[in-house]
Formats: C-alpha cells, structure tokens, sequence
C-alpha cells in the first residue's frame, strides 16, 4: 500500500531533473566548477610546471619551434590530453602566466580520442 500512496503523492510534485539538452540554459554549475580546460599558447613560457604536478599524466611537453613564441625559453610546451584529464585544476593553480585556464563547459565529447587534445 504504501508504494501506490508514494506514487499518488509523487504526481503533483515538481520534477527534481532537469530535461536535458532541451532545458541546457537551466542547468546550474556550481561555482568553481572545473570543466574542459583551455590552453593560451601565446602565454605560455614552457616551464613544464604543470606537466610536473598533473597527477593523471594527461600533459605531455614536445618541442617548439622557440622563433615561433619568443617568451617559450625552452622551445618546449604542452599538448593536454583531455581523455585522461581528471579535471583536478592543478595545472592552472601552478602555472604562473595563467597560460591555462579550466572552464565551465562540460559537454566534452569526441568520437576519436585524438580530437579530445588541446594543443
């Protein structure tokens, strides 16, 4: 009996999800929500830091042509693979140019995972 009182009760309140994607503006990030990351390359200087601190291995530094950005003093940057990102925020916490920022887009979705790479 009590299961049919709690579907009774159940009709005339209002939903707790949200229709997603039809109501996508109504979906409410939290603030300091962490999602895809955005890279600058033209801030970056190729400290590696955040290669240094990413706990999930998910930035890997390759070589740089250093004319091509005259602040990289070790010809090196970052290439983030966001398929093995874990979002912690720990690159843009220790980069010291704010060359990486993580924003609040969380569709992140890809059909090859070598379009889920920031370069």
């Amino acid at each position: 009996m009590s299961m049919i009182g709690e579907l009774i009760r159940s009709l005339f309140k209002k939903r707790a999800t949200v229709l997603y994607p039809e109501e996508r503006g109504k979906v409410h990030l939290p603030e300091g929500f962490r999602g895809k990351l955005e890279y600058y390359e033209d801030k970056c200087i190729g400290c590696s830091l955040c290669f240094q601190v990413c706990p999930s291995f998910a930035i890997e530094m390759v070589p740089e042509d250093k004319s091509r950005f005259p602040k990289n003093q070790t010809g090196r940057r970052p290439i983030f693979n966001i398929a093995r990102c874990t979002y912690c925020g720990q690159c843009e916490d220790i980069c010291p140019t704010k060359a990486i920022h993580l924003t609040n887009q969380f569709e992140v979705i890809a059909l090859d995972k070598r379009d889920l790479m920031v370069k």
